[in-house]
């Protein structure tokens, strides 16, 4: 048992430094550019597309923020304006599918799939959920009334001020993160030395199967659903080294997550904000299953038609 614990141990501490070389960095950058101009420059830039979405101009605000940094920002953002309860579910659903861009597509980038692939699967889903809804949805035009949610910026005055409070953030999101990937690291150990893991990948793999994936990528989707593609990296990087995961499962994987992920957390936050919640959970899980199993149905058919490629296309070498 001690000596599990110290394997667990260990691959956490590995994980947690992998990952918070991304994170530090990153959540650094971003926490000071809120306090620069730049920020504010790419709102005033996105504040006439926003029109596309049937959302007035301050509605950048919060999506800036939201996929800069995180969908509590994003709340934040929300609450500092007067939306009606339309608006509030179209940048609720934009979000959802597309927050904390920067860290999230980095940090599950690390598993080998590229971040332009993931970041761009993210925005599109983002982008085409705000359109259908503006489109297909007549209603909600009523006044968005807010629960008990405050917007608390800090007041900084100065550079070191600013850059004290972006180390002080980065800080806290590393110590976060270690806090959430070393038990569960210690965890898998544990379910993996005990067979755990295998009766749990077992009772996932009919869904993975449906989804056009091998059963070993169970421990993968159980994360990324429950504790989000950020945390749940942890888990990617170590079923695609200890657990056999190969490169297609895990990029099926990722493009389910990327749709929806820590489904019960991302979901419950936007209560308080008064739209219906159940329309936003069912909407991210059926793109997600409509979408992974089609590109897994596309990618399978191609494989089969390449496997097939050198039997019709053989030649005879024996005719002279």
């Amino acid at each position: 048992m001690k000596g599990t614990v110290q394997r667990g141990l260990k691959q956490g501490f590995l994980t947690t430094w992998t990952l918070g070389k991304v994170i530090f960095p990153i959540t650094l950058i971003v926490t000071i550019l809120q306090f620069t101009p730049i920020l504010p420059w790419v709102i005033e830039k996105l504040t006439p597309l926003m029109g596309l979405f049937g959302l007035s101009g301050e509605a950048a605000v919060p999506l800036v923020l939201g996929n800069a940094l995180n969908l509590y920002a994003g709340i934040a953002a929300i609450v500092s304006f007067e939306f009606t309860v339309k608006e509030v579910f179209i940048m609720a659903i934009m979000l959802s599918f597309s927050h904390n861009l920067f860290i999230e597509s980095a940090v599950a980038s690390r598993v080998g799939v590229s971040w332009w692939l993931i970041s761009g699967i993210r925005v599109a889903l983002a982008l085409i959920a705000g359109t259908v809804i503006n489109l297909v949805w007549n209603g909600g035009a009523e006044q968005a009334v807010y629960g008990f949610i405050s917007n608390s910026d800090p007041a900084l005055n100065g550079w070191i001020e600013i850059a004290v409070h972006g180390l002080q953030t980065a800080a806290i999101a590393i110590l976060q993160l270690a806090f959430i990937v070393i038990p569960l690291m210690v965890i898998m150990q544990f379910l993996r030395e005990m067979g755990w893991l295998t009766k749990l990948s077992k009772g996932f793999a009919p869904f993975t199967r449906a989804l056009g994936m091998k059963e070993n990528t169970s421990m993968t989707m159980v994360a990324g659903l429950t504790i989000g593609l950020a945390y749940g990296a942890g888990v990617m990087i170590q079923a695609v080294k200890e657990d056999g995961v190969e490169k297609k499962d895990m990029m099926l994987a990722l493009i389910f997550l990327v749709s929806c992920h820590a489904v019960v957390e991302d979901t419950l936050v936007f209560i308080p904000l008064g739209i219906p919640v159940w329309p936003l959970l069912i909407i991210r899980l059926a793109t997600a299953i409509i979408l992974t199993m089609i590109i897994a149905f596309i990618w399978n058919r191609l494989e089969k038609d390449k496997r097939k490629e050198p039997a019709t296309n053989e030649h005879s070498y024996n005719t002279f």
